[in-house]
């Protein structure tokens, strides 16, 4: 219906109820027929009428879309009504200097009862008919705080939305028995299983963005002994500032249930050392590298160096910055192996910062390719390290892992390696060398999520190395803010490690993705496939000599290595270098031969 016609229908539709209203109210205290003749009437109904269309468009009465009426539509009809029939009494009392004041008050109850019943009739009957519809599933909403009555709301409102509130669970006991906006809050979250029961629950909500990761944990254990679906709201954060709706519900992620806070930044130093500065990142189409550059952006730096060896990916970062910033971006594509070309790009860009995030991590990959493992992450961060001191950089972030703690495997031994290299460079520098140890990180490439969801869509079974193997995990987002916030805080030399709270089995990470895939375990099935060449069964972030009891920031910890044999190190590097790519050892030996220093030889030739 157009406005005009709406507008027209609503104003002949209170026209006939004021009438009504008035003349039966008149018509029940004086059950006279003649009474409809008389002069008073005639001019109170009038005047009930002018007042009434007058506050009407006051009160935005013909203006309000009255499928979605509540409580404030209600109280706008109430004053309307209110002022209306004042008006018509005062109006009687100035022409005829009497008012029948039981008379208007019922027409007050009347015009109430009907302008509220002829605009809730409208919400009443389209909810009835969502009510019906056979494709609404029967929902079961855990929280009945702000954000539960929020989605009821929304649920109740949006017939675009195929879910109907039926039943709240909450832990409150204060609420337990009550009913909110018409829905039964019928216990604590132990009753989940008997409420999907029930009430035939299809669909489960759980509505408490600020729940804490153990007590997801512990409502989504419940949860999934039902067969409903469960979804989860949008994070508090993001429904603060806007980004998302409340009816915006996402399936439960892994990530969700890793049983840890996430780590909060100290926005004022990462600012100091991040804002209107050049930054530099390798690896910067990595899953690492590309969440860094995304998370200092918002710093709003001067320019960033997207530094990386695989140019569509390089591509797709660039592409991502260059749609939500202004500041200079640039891309290089570049390897870090090619020591040529990373003096060359520090000598052109003179960054302040330097995230180190290029390296080769898959594990029984690096086993049956030693020799790049080496040259990479050995002797490629050799190269950044050495030509970010070169030129002055004045920080230098290096991505380590878990695996460098006693290592077995060849990634693990390049990673200690690498972080021995910056250590060592550190000793004599002003550039600030500093590495960030973390463990697995989920949906990062080559980490078991992505493997897993594939098996699964394949349809099983999920392979796991061993039954009790255990590993430490953190998101993507958390290992970034990790290796920022170390480089607020580096002083030279130390290891920093995110306290990542307690390890998690494999084969709970398994059990949990499949069923939050849809499936069950005899559907799906866990194979265990054996240990793999270089693995362990668990990981440590600190080796004992490195632990200090100091905590430098909420959840991360600062660790030493032991003290660096400088010569023995330099003899070691030698053997590798000589061992993964002798050619290249030649010509530094040959350099060497004529100048004392490798790395200042290297810089003036090149």
């Amino acid at each position: 219906m157009s406005y005009t016609k709406r507008i027209t229908s609503l104003i002949i539709l209170d026209s006939i109820i004021v009438f009504i209203a008035i003349y039966f109210s008149y018509f029940t205290f004086i059950p006279d027929f003649h009474i409809f003749k008389l002069p008073m009437l005639l001019v109170t109904s009038l005047a009930l009428l002018i007042f009434h269309h007058f506050f009407a468009l006051i009160y935005k009465l013909y203006n309000k879309s009255w499928k979605y009426a509540s409580v404030s539509e209600l109280i706008a009809i109430i004053k309307a009504a209110t002022f209306s029939v004042a008006g018509a009494a005062l109006v009687q009392n100035l022409v005829y200097h009497n008012r029948f004041i039981r008379v208007l008050m019922f027409t007050w109850m009347l015009h109430v009862l009907l302008i509220g019943g002829s605009r809730f009739s409208v919400r009443i009957i389209r909810d009835g008919y969502i009510s019906h519809q056979e494709s609404v599933k029967r929902t079961l909403i855990i929280g009945a705080g702000s954000a539960g009555t929020m989605v009821v709301r929304q649920l109740q409102h949006n017939a675009e939305i195929e879910l109907k509130p039926v039943v709240f669970i909450d832990d409150d006991p204060t609420k337990h028995k009550l009913d909110i906006m018409g829905i039964p809050v019928i216990g604590n979250s132990s009753r989940i299983l008997e409420a999907v029961e029930k009430y035939k629950i299809e669909n489960i909500i759980i509505a408490i963005p600020s729940l804490s990761k153990k007590e997801l944990n512990r409502i989504f254990e419940e949860c999934i002994k039902t067969n409903a679906k469960t979804q989860i709201i949008p994070k508090l954060e993001d429904l603060m500032t806007g980004k998302i709706a409340v009816s915006h519900f996402r399936d439960v992620q892994v990530e969700d249930l890793l049983g840890r806070e996430p780590v909060e930044l100290d926005i004022s130093k990462i600012s100091k050392y991040v804002s209107e500065k050049t930054i530099l990142v390798t690896g910067a189409g990595g899953s690492i590298g590309s969440e860094i550059c995304r998370q200092i952006a918002g710093f709003l730096p001067k320019k960033i160096v997207l530094l990386g060896h695989g140019e569509n990916r390089i591509y797709d970062i660039d592409l991502e910055l260059r749609n939500k910033y202004k500041f200079e971006i640039v891309p290089i594509i570049g390897d870090i192996q090619d020591r040529i070309r990373m003096f060359e790009v520090m000598e052109e860009h003179k960054p302040d910062v330097v995230y180190h995030a290029a390296a080769h991590k898959h594990v029984p990959l690096m086993e049956f390719n030693p020799r790049e493992a080496v040259k990479n992450n050995i002797f490629g961060t050799k190269n950044v390290a050495e030509a970010a001191e070169t030129y002055g950089v004045h920080t230098f972030v290096l991505i380590s892992s878990d695996k460098a703690v006693n290592p077995t495997n060849i990634m693990g031994a390049t990673k200690r390696f690498a972080e021995m290299v910056i250590q060592l460079i550190a000793k004599n520098s002003k550039t600030k060398f500093v590495a960030v140890r973390f463990g697995n990180v989920l949906g990062s490439n080559g980490s078991v999520i992505p493997l897993f969801k594939k098996q699964i869509q394949l349809g099983g079974p999920v392979t796991v190395t061993h039954p009790e193997m255990t590993r430490y995990f953190m998101t993507i987002p958390e290992a970034s803010r990790l290796v920022i916030q170390s480089g607020a805080l580096a002083r030279g030399g130390e290891i920093f490690v995110l306290d990542m709270g307690d390890p998690v089995k494999i084969v709970d990470l398994a059990k949990n993705l499949i069923r939050l895939s849809g499936y069950t375990l005899d559907e799906i099935g866990i194979e265990f496939s054996g240990i793999r060449p270089g693995e362990k069964m668990y990981e440590e972030l600190l080796n004992k000599s490195e632990i200090h009891s100091e905590q430098i920031f909420p959840k991360i910890h600062i660790g030493k290595a032991r003290p660096i044999n400088s010569e023995s190190l330099s003899e070691l590097l030698e053997q590798l270098l000589y061992m993964s790519d002798p050619e290249l050892h030649d010509t530094l030996v040959e350099v060497a031969n004529n100048k004392s220093n490798i790395t200042l030889s290297l810089a003036n030739m090149w």
